[in-house]
């Protein structure tokens, strides 16, 4: 766990230094596809940038080596122990695995209409999840790949997704005004 800390300092410290790039990656991107007549631009070039910005970090935590090892198939083992354990950690571990694809659930549904049905942000964060584990397992990085990883990641992108309701494309582009 120290080694971890260690490195994820840098992947910290190269995510606040990305973002004010992110903001002009994604003001050139939204000229260039108002340029192109593609419909919604600034939303689009926003959400793509952000989702991005917003998940490429934790995934990069995610696939650090480290030094434990296994399978967990059992659903909510996991949690269980660490509610035994120091709240501190179990806190980092539960805040972490919900913010994975947090940006991609509170993203997603705002830059397609496709998205904006909770269940399809939910099935895709699932899957996604669940591969993120299979690499973790499959190249032999150190990590614990568990289900319960992917059912926090999972609620983590539902829940992102909730809390942009109001934004969705489906109702922006029905021309209802957001709450």
């Amino acid at each position: 766990m120290r080694l971890e800390l260690h490195l994820w300092r840098y992947v910290v410290l190269a995510t606040v230094l990305w973002l004010p790039a992110a903001f002009g990656v994604a003001w050139l991107l939204a000229r260039r596809r108002a340029r192109q007549g593609r419909p919604h631009p600034v939303r689009t070039a926003y959400a793509d940038v952000f989702i991005v910005s917003g998940t490429v970090p934790w995934l990069w935590m995610i696939l650090t080596p480290g030094r434990a090892s296994g399978v967990s198939l059992v659903p909510l083992r996991d949690l269980a122990e660490l509610a035994h354990g120091p709240f501190g950690a179990a806190f980092a571990q539960v805040g972490g695995n919900l913010l994975v694809f947090a940006a991609l659930g509170a993203l997603l549904p705002v830059r397609s209409a496709r998205f904006a049905a909770v269940w399809r942000v939910g099935l895709l964060a699932a899957a996604l999840s669940a591969t993120v584990e299979v690499l973790q397992y499959g190249l032999r990085l150190g990590r614990v790949s568990s289900v319960d990883d992917v059912i926090l990641n999972t609620l983590g992108a539902v829940l992102a997704a909730l809390a942009t309701w109001p934004w969705h494309a489906a109702r922006a582009d029905a021309g209802t005004a957001p709450r």
